[in-house]
């Protein structure tokens, strides 16, 4: 559905965006990531035509923005970050502004209560946008990106400012926009990416650093699986029954929990699920398994590690 090949822009010797490439599907939605400066907002922009690349094409439902940029545009609906709102106007005067602007062709009337019903703004379409919470301002947002029914969705920090209630009403209203429409979502609140995209980019220093399913980031970026135990018995005892576990690679002992009982991180093959292995070798070392769980990288430190400059010298690792 959207297709970014070879993608460069420079602004004179400073290169912004350098050989990015990657593919949006129709019905995904995509998370975009980057630390600022990274060449995310330039690419976004990119995407939306409002800018031009040095090189590379973007191609958009088939149509290539530098070739076909009318065509392109059409089928993008485009919610900035601070959403481009006329507030003088109600709410239902704006999207039929926004629905003559864009030449849309179906039933006017039918449409824009189509896309009041999906965004949840029909009960205050009469009001003054300028009197709406910011929740409501940004429903409006949407809704202006959504009339005319493009395939292809663009949302910049779409729930900046917004209260928790706010974000998973919004966070909701994405995940069902995306079994329709291909939407490509930016935002530097990671937990929201996790909880609502398919699959996550990450730029950094303009280029592309992952790409990946939500799910399995920290498999990417790992050569091993972690798992993290607490285990009643002597430390000595423990860890010699866990190194004898078919895919156990590592075991490290971590702080004392409570009287008797240590915490352990293993790091394990990943062909291998030790699992049951761990479980046996316990029960018969007789040292209870109290917890065990996966200790993989969360979305922040997976972020962190592949943004994070290194620091000459110094050993990365987590704390």
């Amino acid at each position: 559905m959207v297709e970014v090949k070879n993608l460069v822009k420079k602004y004179g010797s400073q290169v912004a965006v350098d050989d990015v490439s990657f593919t949006a599907e129709a019905g995904e939605i995509l998370g975009f990531l980057g630390p600022n400066g990274a060449g995310k907002s330039t690419t976004m922009n990119i995407i939306t035509g409002y800018i031009s690349s040095s090189s590379g094409t973007v191609t958009v439902d088939g149509c290539e923005i530098m070739d076909d940029p009318v065509g392109a545009k059409s089928k993008i609906g485009y919610l900035p970050e601070i959403p481009p709102l006329y507030v003088d106007m109600t709410v239902r005067k704006y999207l039929e502004f926004v629905y003559n602007l864009k030449k849309v062709r179906l039933p006017k009337t039918e449409h824009i209560d189509e896309v009041c019903t999906v965004v949840k703004i029909k009960d205050i379409q009469n009001r003054l946008i300028k009197n709406l919470s910011k929740g409501y301002k940004q429903r409006v947002g949407l809704a202006q990106a959504l009339i005319g029914n493009p395939p292809v969705i663009i949302l910049d920090e779409p729930t900046v400012g917004l209260d928790p209630k706010q974000i998973i009403e919004m966070r909701n209203l994405i995940k069902g926009l995306g079994k329709k429409h291909t939407v490509i979502l930016s935002s530097h609140v990671l937990s929201e990416v996790q909880a609502t995209c398919d699959r996550i980019i990450i730029i950094n220093k303009g280029k592309l650093v992952a790409d990946s399913r939500t799910s399995s980031l920290s498999d990417t970026l790992s050569s091993s699986h972690n798992l993290l135990l607490r285990v009643i018995g002597t430390p000595s005892s423990v860890m010699n029954a866990l190194r004898s576990v078919d895919g156990v690679v590592k075991v490290e002992k971590g702080k004392f929990v409570y009287d008797g009982c240590y915490e352990y991180e293993l790091h394990t093959d990943k062909a291998t699920d030790p699992s049951k292995g761990i479980f046996y070798a316990m029960a018969k070392n007789n040292t209870p398994i109290v917890l065990m769980r996966s200790n993989e990288l969360s979305l922040e430190e997976a972020f962190l590690k592949l943004t994070e400059p290194t620091v000459p010298g110094k050993k990365g690792g987590r704390s």
